[in-house]
């Protein structure tokens, strides 16, 4: 008997009813990838002991023409296990299921032959292959042939596969090259019901024990052939494999006609069916009153009958019926116990339901199905509690009063997209749920049917385009929502459990009245987005923690009212007013409020904001604010860099650590009370001047970063000031006008990082204090970038300030050379220096002797006129000479440099080759754009340096 993997069915299965004749097998196999001979000879010559030449050769499907075979994979059973002799009983009960032999290193191994002293024959074992090459269980169709013939092993099995008495090199060879690992039949089994159906598969193919472990029928109780080519023996030959199985489903899959008559037939204890892309017949439906534990069945896109006859379902026990998307002229359900019916998109005209119990009903979007038909069909069922009517154009007021009266229980109701209904006169007094979208008769009459649900909890009006009010007085409901309501104007709601309100793309709504005493947020708002004409809004909710104003231009300056302290939202946390373009004012005094948004609201000149729990405010777009006043605030950060008309600033925030100006060019006035501030830039601020910045030092003693560049009124009473701040490390004084740096020296002792960038009133002994006194100790950073001190200061700073670990002179016109070689220096700890666009520099010579052991990067990109560079430094990791367009000269001795670029330089091949020959850590290498560098020099430069990896050229390959 032939069983098969529910999982290897391809898409090429071409028999019919699993009848085929021996070439179209033959063919089958071919096409699977096995190569089989005469099966039955060759069976028959094996179990004699004619191994040499009987044993049936497979393919694995792992590629056209691949020669590797895979030996009969024993996986779930699929074939028959041959007798087993007594001989074979005895040694199987020794070892069998006890261990589960893992190999490591003979899964790549060639074929071998493994001696057995039994019979003194041998055996070729077929390659084995690892997991890698195991061919996907989706594609290869896995067939199982027990090798249990006396005297004859197979060495992969579990029971260890080899005569314990065989040659001593083998059975060393063997023992070398597996791995032991106790698992017990119970453990494998807690293992593997965490596996899915492909992994069950894969696990089969390990060993006998895990072909058997696999294949339990714990594992297989739904079997699931849905979009699969399976025939009809090999879905036979499965049920008869696993007949407790309780869930099939065979949807998508060829000749479900007569797939599904042998699951009803051969699977006693079927439960849950699922089938469809077909035809059924009557046999099918007639066949199911015989499945007697079916519970659940599910029809999808499918012919049932031959389109203009009535099918019967009838079944005393089935619970759950789904019939979608299926042909059918007209349908009879007598169910008794049926609990759950969807005939959703079917184009039946007619249905008559015998079912007492039922609660749910779907017949959405039946098009064909009549007004009387739909009245017929759920009025028949008194018990129904959702009905499901969406998109049934006929359904009219009528329908749904006699269905009000016959299903009192009743509780959702979805009539979206019914044109004809208006609600009139109707009354579902126990409704919960009700949706109504796109509902074209809905109107503000509807309104007071809709108030006698007393019980709704949740209402869906969207789209209905006649609505223009709402009124409703709703002491249950949760949640509402109109969107894209064209002519909604007035909106009036009260409910003592309102938890979430939706109002969207109403144009016309200008007024919102809504009384809740529960309108708390978990995961619910009050969203009132694009409601371009509200004016008025008025809110009594009093645990109202979330509300959204999104682009509702015409709310007006009386918005702050509503949502401050005493405005009727106690509890309010957060509230987006994002593009509301007509807020000119905005004032806040809430002692909840923990978010809030105003972006985009170009028209606000003023904001005062007292709310001390406020932890975020985003004033981007706000680009007209001109007075803006927090106090107190709860906020950690501030960004008012994005207000550039920003002038007076009063700001009491205990909590804040960073507080961002820059760009504020007009602010005149401010105020900065933040004791816990460690961060302040004030950028570009070009009024601010030194009484503003001393009284916010003396209110901001922690701060360790101050930004003051561009802030040329700032002068030497400001810095003084300077010493309120101990901890202060960075100080950014650059483009400013100051010709004195004492104050810094005296009030600065931390300071570690000091940007003095394009401070051309600084004259030369203005540094004198550095490299003459020893002031600022601590100071690592020295930014002195298109300065104008002379050489001689420049190298008097250079010579004498060796605990510099950073220096920028980028741009600095007066600096020529860069020659450390005439005087011996002590060890200096400088690690970067950087001078891009120093148009005189000439040459640059780092001796030894310079003692910059520290030294890792050098920058002297787009210096024109330099020449020659010669340096030695042991830790330099990375020089950049791009764009030295006259460098001639270039001697690296520098052992760990892995970065060298010297783009747009007119130096050749040749110099580059001797400089870099002692680069024995050189990765990358960038001469593109050198003239002089041909495609040939890129092989001349590899060879000169074997350590390159990457050079960057462009020249194309010769």
């Amino acid at each position: 008997m032939k069983i098969w993997c529910c999982f290897c069915f391809g898409e090429d299965q071409d028999s019919v009813g699993g009848m085929t004749n021996s070439s179209d097998e033959a063919s089958d196999n071919s096409r699977l990838g096995f190569r089989w001979g005469s099966y039955g000879r060759e069976r028959a010559d094996f179990e004699e002991g004619k191994v040499g030449d009987a044993l049936p050769t497979w393919e694995a499907m792992v590629g056209v023409g691949s020669s590797s075979g895979v030996r009969a994979v024993e996986a779930l059973g699929f074939y028959e296990e041959p007798s087993v002799t007594s001989e074979n009983l005895e040694f199987d009960g020794a070892s069998y299921n006890k261990r589960a032999k893992f190999y490591t290193d003979i899964l790549e191994c060639n074929p071998t032959v493994i001696s057995s002293d039994a019979d003194n024959s041998s055996l070729p074992a077929t390659s084995c292959y690892n997991a890698s090459s195991v061919p996907s269980m989706s594609s290869t169709l896995c067939y199982t042939h027990m090798l249990n013939s006396s005297g004859v092993q197979n060495p992969y099995d579990s029971s260890g596969g080899r005569d314990d008495e065989a040659d001593g090199s083998d059975t060393s060879k063997i023992g070398t090259l597996e791995t032991r690992m106790d698992l017990t039949d119970d453990l494998l089994h807690m293992v593997f019901s965490f596996l899915d159906h492909n992994d069950l598969c894969r696990a089969a193919m390990v060993c006998r024990q895990w072909r058997t472990a696999s294949a339990h029928e714990d594992f297989w109780r739904c079997l699931n052939f849905e979009n699969r080519a399976i025939s009809i023996q090999q879905f036979a030959d499965m049920c008869h494999r696993y007949p407790n199985a309780t869930e099939v489903n065979i949807f998508g899959a060829p000749y479900i006609h007569l797939l599904v008559v042998k699951a009803i037939s051969l699977l006693r204890n079927l439960e849950v069916l699922t089938l469809g892309r077909g035809q059924l017949g009557d046999p099918f439906f007639h066949g199911i009153a015989e499945c007697h534990m079916l519970r659940s069945l599910v029809v999808n896109d499918a012919t049932l009958g031959n389109g203009i006859q009535e099918i019967p379902v009838n079944h005393d026990r089935l619970r759950h019926l789904q019939i979608t998307k299926c042909r059918v002229l007209r349908i009879s359900v007598r169910c008794p116990q049926l609990e759950t019916l969807s005939l959703k998109r079917s184009n039946m005209a007619h249905a008559v339901l015998n079912c007492p119990l039922l609660h749910e009903l779907d017949i959405g979007s039946c098009h064909k199905l009549a007004d009387a038909g739909i009245r017929s069909a759920a009025t028949s069922c008194p018990l129904l509690e959702s009905l499901d009517i969406s998109n049934c154009s006929s359904v009219s007021d009528e329908t749904l009063r006699d269905i009000a009266e016959s299903c009192v229980n009743l509780h959702s109701l979805d009539a979206s997209y019914c044109p004809n209904i208006s609600l009139e006169s109707v009354r579902l007094t126990m409704l919960t749920v009700l949706k109504l979208h796109n509902c074209e008769g809905i109107t503000s009459a509807s309104m007071s049917a809709i108030q006698h649900s007393s019980m709704l909890e949740d209402l869906e009006l969207d789209n209905c385009s006649l609505l223009t009010s709402v009124t409703l007085n709703l002491p249950h409901l949760l949640n509402i929502s109109l969107v894209h309501c064209r002519k909604f104007v007035d909106l009036s709601l009260r409910s003592l459990k309102l938890s979430s309100v939706t109002v969207s793309n109403c144009a016309a709504l200008h007024r919102i009245s809504i009384t809740s005493n529960s309108l708390q947020l978990c995961m619910q708002k009050l969203v009132l987005q694009k409601q371009e004409s509200l004016t008025k809004l008025a809110l009594e909710c009093q645990s109202l923690q979330e509300v959204d104003l999104t682009d509702c231009e015409s709310l007006t300056n009386s918005i702050c009212e509503v949502f401050s302290d005493g405005g009727g939202c106690p509890m309010l946390k957060s509230l987006v007013l994002d593009n509301c373009e007509s807020l000119t004012a905005v004032g806040f005094c809430s002692t909840s409020l923990v978010n809030l948004s105003l972006v985009g609201c170009r028209a606000l000149t003023a904001l005062n904001l007292k709310c001390p729990y406020l932890e975020q405010v985003s004033l981007d777009g706000c680009d007209h604010l001109e007075r803006a006043s927090f106090g107190p605030v709860g906020l950690q950060s501030l960004n008012l860099g994005i207000c550039p008309k920003l002038t007076i600033l009063y700001l009491e925030a205990p909590n804040m650590v960073l507080l961002e100006l820059k760009g504020c060019g007009v602010l005149s006035e401010a105020s900065i009370n933040c004791p816990l501030l460690t961060s302040l830039d004030a950028s570009f601020c070009s009024q601010l001047k030194d009484d503003c910045l001393s009284a916010t030092t003396a209110l901001c003693p922690l701060i360790e970063s101050l930004i003051l560049m561009s802030c040329p009124s700032i002068g030497s009473d400001g810095l003084l000031s300077l010493r309120w701040l101990p901890s202060l490390t960075l100080l950014d004084l650059s483009y400013t006008f100051l010709m004195n740096l004492q104050p810094v020296f005296d009030s600065c002792l931390q300071l570690k990082v000091l940007k003095l960038q394009a401070c051309k009133y600084l004259k030369d002994s203005s540094l004198e204090p550095l490299y003459e006194r020893g002031a600022l100790p601590s100071l690592r950073e020295l930014d002195l970038s298109y300065g104008t001190l002379c050489q001689s200061a420049i190298e008097e700073l250079l010579t004498c300030c060796t605990h510099l670990t950073h220096v920028s002179l980028n741009g600095c016109m007066n600096m020529h050379d860069l020659n450390w070689g005439f005087n011996v220096l002590q060890n200096r700890l400088l690690q970067n220096l950087n001078c891009v666009g120093c148009p005189n520099i000439k040459k640059v010579f780092i001796p030894p002797a310079a003692c910059c052991f520290h030294l890792s990067s050098l920058n002297l990109s787009l210096s024109a006129n330099l020449k020659e560079v010669d340096v030695a430094c042991f830790n330099l990791c990375f020089l950049n000479l791009s764009n030295c367009c006259s460098l001639e000269i270039l001697k690296l001795d520098c052992p760990r440099l892995t970065s060298l670029f010297l783009q747009s330089c007119s130096i050749d091949q040749v110099t580059i080759e001797k400089a870099i020959t002692n680069c024995n850590s050189l990765e990358t290498l960038d001469v593109r754009f050198c003239p002089k560098i041909c495609s040939v020099s890129m092989v001349s430069l590899r060879a000169a340096c074997p350590s390159l990896k990457r050079i960057f050229s462009s020249l194309s390959p010769p």
